[in-house]
């Protein structure tokens, strides 16, 4: 949700259109160039009293025509339209992977956001029918804005200098180690594979924060006789993720539900072949540039981390169609789509 933000609002101003943006409270950091931002006011000190009292407090105060929310939640009530960005559903079609006490709340809260907002970006086609389904909410009311890769991932605009304890070859995951991420089934095939392949043999390199399940991973290689095949890095730096990326054999992405995948696109847009799972929206951005695995097949998981690792003609035609493929995903085609909902709705 950091990388929507920070790309989509310099898009949308480079377009040259007659807008004004706006950042309503927050202190991390100085807002982009050509964006001012007006002070966060009062109010309760949780993400349910910012929505309620805190941002329309911002708003009047900054005068704004419109609201952009681009992060599930939004202002339940409002004297100028809102924008909700929902990026996928899990939560509310998945509750099993999120056991939280309180979880039944924040799906209320993001549910009654989605219902008051004027109109809903996300991020596929699978999303919007997610949504839609999820909320009772048209299919004219939610616009499809795919997400884009950064002109710095580009195959060879970074150096490459791998974080401490990385070293080649190795598959690489990016995003945070949740339930739904389903990495079990990588772990479980790479260990098959690894008996396979000549030495050295790839580890599988974990680039994000562990919501819990990182420690049932290193079991599972732990319990093959291999526990230092899984690398825990935390969440990295920009630059770090860039190296990660150059340097990886194949982005491994078996999750079950996505909606989007955005290290899918940075990924190809790297020229890194990707293994990802059949599954939500990850046929759709990726095409045909992929190898795309049943999520629980292991077998069909170990078969494609040895060819991948070995047949030198597969990683070429992945790396040259996933560079083709990633040049469709934009910043510029968010923006623009972004900015004519803007236009929409605030012309009613």
């Amino acid at each position: 949700m950091r990388r929507y933000v920070s790309e989509l609002v310099p898009a949308l101003l480079s377009l040259g259109a007659p807008i004004d943006v706006i950042a309503l409270g927050g202190s991390d950091g100085s807002p982009p160039a050509g964006v001012r931002r007006v002070s966060e006011p009062w109010h309760p000190p949780t993400n349910l009293g910012w929505a309620a009292v805190g941002l329309p407090r911002a708003a009047r105060r900054a005068a704004v025509d419109l609201i952009h929310a681009p992060a599930y939640t939004a202002p339940l009530h409002s004297a100028v339209p809102v924008v909700l960005t929902i990026h996928d559903v899990s939560y509310e079609r998945h509750p099993e992977w999120y056991p939280y006490r309180r979880d039944w709340l924040r799906r209320a809260f993001y549910r009654q956001s989605a219902r008051a907002a004027a109109h809903i970006l996300t991020d596929s086609e699978f999303s919007r029918g997610e949504i839609a389904a999820a909320y009772d909410i048209g299919h004219d009311r939610i616009t499809v804005a795919p997400l884009g890769a950064a002109a710095d991932f580009d195959e060879g605009s970074a150096p490459l200098s791998l974080p401490a304890g990385v070293v080649a070859p190795y598959l690489l995951h990016v995003g945070d180690l949740h339930e739904r991420r389903n990495l079990q089934v990588v772990v479980k095939g790479l260990m098959a594979a690894r008996r396979r392949l000549e030495t050295p043999a790839p580890s599988l390199v974990l680039a994000g924060v562990d919501r819990g399940v990182g420690d049932r991973l290193v079991a599972e290689a732990a319990a093959r006789g291999a526990p230092d095949t899984i690398v825990r890095l935390g969440a990295v730096s920009e630059s770090a993720l860039r190296s990660l990326y150059h340097g990886a054999a194949a982005l491994v992405y078996p999750s079950r539900y996505e909606g989007f995948g955005l290290p899918l696109v940075e990924a190809m847009a790297s020229g890194t072949p990707v293994l990802a799972a059949r599954a939500a929206s990850i046929p759709e951005v990726v095409g045909e540039s992929a190898l795309l695995l049943d999520p629980d097949d292991s077998k069909g998981w170990e078969e494609s981390i040895v060819r991948v690792m070995t047949d030198s003609v597969l990683r070429a035609r992945l790396r040259t169609d996933g560079l083709a493929r990633a040049a469709m995903f934009t910043w510029d085609r968010t923006a623009r789509i972004t900015l004519d909902v803007y236009q929409r709705v605030a012309q009613g």
